[in-house]
């Protein structure tokens, strides 16, 4: 295992690899086909190298925990304004997690589908060593406009396989003053997809719109019983202007309970871990335009009693997965001899997969394209199956293009994205 304190370590350690390394930073984000090879840590690389509140600029080495980076920003009254997800309530992990990992997963929470944008969005500039072991920097610490390769936004979600990332700067934001919610109980899917784009499209800055269950424990769960969230933040008397406003213009929809800043705080947090799949075996985030989820979650309740919860307006959906949901593929879609869950679950997912791919845009299929990305699953079916959405052949041909310019031997995270 190689544990390299500094840049200048970590690009010798790749230098001299003679084999396959397994890029991890705390651990906390298994995600992707497990990779064999020796165990490169950027754990090491750790501190805030550069925080300038008037410059809403923050700079630190990739393996810095997220808790010194949540902390020095709390200081200032200040955010990481794309609300990024610790994976590990959904995923049991331990660990600490690092603004690295962040950053090469694009980990980003609710707040998406606010102006802020992606974790990606908020990337000012990266540091990095790619697999040759040359050290690379891309981007700076201030907003401006991109020449050449905007690098930096590459590195955002490559899950370590173009480069390690030792370094990155980040735009930060103010925290609001306080947040509200309005929560809808009940609503049927199609309203409550309605609800939230109306609320998204209105003038009065909504900054989450989640379908949530509160309280599912390890049961199935009846999207009857979910609640329709939506999140206004900012100063104390805009908030309450906007969130009286957006409860009059969605009445239509029925009576909304309105959450104070601390009851919508606590919801939020738990939106944002998905904490309701926490005792799922395996769970699939699909990325999908939000006109298209109701079609594909009546499809899923219809056949395999989905557990289904969505954030981003519906843009984003989980479906967690348990052994009543694999028993269920295995009598909907068959299942090989002899049967076993971890099968299943990847029978499961790529049915998902297929469902949001190009090819069934030919059966006449009203959902479109999307993706479905296997979050969480037993080793033995992240092993087996296309964790990531297959690529077409076209964008399979430039991202292999892509590996071999930046990685030419193929030792950073080799297999993890296939």
């Amino acid at each position: 295992m190689h544990n390299p304190t500094t840049e200048a370590e970590l690009a010798e350690a790749i230098a001299a690899a003679t084999g396959p390394l397994a890029i991890c930073g705390g651990g906390t984000r298994p995600i992707g086909r497990p990779v064999t090879g020796d165990t490169l840590s950027t754990a090491g690389l750790s501190g805030i190298s550069l925080y300038e509140p008037g410059a809403l600029t923050l700079v630190a080495k990739a393996g810095t925990p997220m808790a010194e980076i949540e902390a020095a920003l709390d200081a200032e009254n200040q955010m990481l304004a794309f609300e990024p997800m610790d994976h590990r309530t959904l995923l049991g992990t331990t660990g600490t997690p690092t603004i690295g990992g962040v950053v090469a997963t694009n980990a980003s929470g609710p707040r998406r589908v606010a102006a802020s944008g992606a974790c990606r969005d908020a990337l000012l500039g990266v540091r990095y060593v790619d697999g040759q072991g040359t050290i690379v920097k891309n981007g700076g610490r201030v907003m401006k406009n991109v020449t050449g390769y905007d690098l930096t936004k590459l590195m955002a979600g490559s899950y370590g396989t173009l480069g390690v990332l030792s370094e990155v700067s980040l735009k930060v934001l103010p925290k609001p003053e306080t947040s509200q919610s309005l929560v809808f109980d009940g609503l049927a899917l199609g309203d409550a997809i309605a609800a939230m784009t109306k609320a998204l499209n209105s003038p009065y800055e909504v900054s989450g719109a989640a379908l949530h269950q509160l309280d599912a424990g390890t049961t199935a769960l009846a999207h009857l019983g979910q609640k329709t969230c939506l999140r206004v933040e900012g100063f104390e008397k805009s908030v309450t202007y906007r969130i009286e406003k957006l409860r009059k213009l969605l009445a239509d929809f029925g009576d909304a309970q309105v959450l104070d800043h601390d009851a919508s705080t606590a919801l939020w947090a738990d939106i944002k871990s998905v904490s309701v799949f926490r005792n799922h075996d395996a769970v699939t985030q699909i990325s999908i335009t939000p006109s298209a989820a109701a079609d594909i979650a009546d499809c899923l309740w219809q056949t395999l009693g989905a557990d289904l919860v969505m954030d981003w307006g519906g843009g984003r959906m989980w479906f967690g997965m348990n052994a009543s949901h694999a028993e269920a593929a295995a009598d909907q879609f068959g299942a090989d001899d002899p049967y076993t869950a971890d099968k299943a679950y990847g029978l499961i997912h790529g049915v998902l997969q297929y469902m949001l791919s190009p090819e069934i845009m030919a059966h006449g299929a009203p959902a479109g394209s999307g993706h479905a990305t296997l979050i969480k699953a037993p080793t033995a079916t992240r092993t087996n199956v296309s964790v990531f959405q297959p690529q077409s052949d076209a964008v399979s041909t430039l991202t292999k293009a892509l590996r071999a310019k930046f990685d030419p031997r193929g030792i950073l995270n080799p297999g993890l994205m296939n």
